[in-house]
């Protein structure tokens, strides 16, 4: 599979980490970003989510979300016996994330973003997070797609330790996934095909570019 990329900066060379931005500096007191922004980080399993997710909260201090902890006790009953969730099962639980971003968002006037993991491999799965714009307009909504073949993320998924998800739920989530398309232009496609370090920080430079756009930093 290969994405159609929508944004996408040249690799970050593994010696070179990506310069911090204005927000991913403490103690700054340069301009201050026009919006809040909700930054979900989606693909298949084994993509890097969590990593990701989790330098991205180190680096820039925002709260973090991880997804799969706002399932239903139902929801991760299924997955646990390698069954997986329809549409359905899905939508309470991707609304529920929403309005746990736009919380979280509201709940400083000082906090100007919030990570949140969701594979979000389908469109209309992507959509129901742009619906924090609606009655938001001070808010933005970005998805990180890191994207990688199934073979690759099958080998990271057999590699995994007590881990609900099996190698053969990488299947079904590729059967499953709408890579995202030019007019989707608030999604930041990643390679995640190299080490957890290269890929977050090649999501870390992707991010800088869109906050310190946003903040009017060249």
């Amino acid at each position: 599979m290969s994405a159609q990329a929508v944004a996408h900066l040249p690799p970050t060379p593994p010696h070179e980490p990506a310069k911090l931005s204005r927000m991913a500096t403490s103690n700054s007191t340069g301009p201050r970003p026009q919006h809040k922004h909700i930054w979900v980080i989606t693909g298949p399993a084994g993509c890097g989510k969590t990593s990701v997710a989790e330098h991205l909260h180190s680096s820039f201090q925002f709260p973090y979300l991880e997804g799969d902890t706002f399932h239903t006790p139902e929801n991760v009953k299924k997955m646990r016996e390698g069954t997986p969730l329809t549409d359905a099962d899905r939508w309470d639980w991707l609304i529920l994330l929403r309005e746990e971003a736009l919380k979280t968002l509201g709940a400083s006037s000082d906090l100007e973003g919030v990570v949140v993991t969701c594979s979000a491999l389908k469109r209309k799965y992507r959509d129901v997070f742009r619906l924090a714009t609606y009655h938001n307009p001070d808010v933005l909504v970005h998805f990180v797609f890191l994207n990688a073949s199934e073979s690759l993320l099958m080998d990271r998924v057999r590699a995994r330790q007590n881990h609900y998800m099996k190698d053969y739920m990488v299947r079904s989530q590729f059967e499953s996934l709408e890579a995202p398309q030019k007019d989707e232009t608030d999604v930041l496609s990643v390679e995640a095909s190299g080490t957890s370090v290269e890929v977050q920080e090649l999501a870390l430079a992707v991010v800088n570019k869109v906050v310190d756009s946003d903040a009017g930093i060249a």
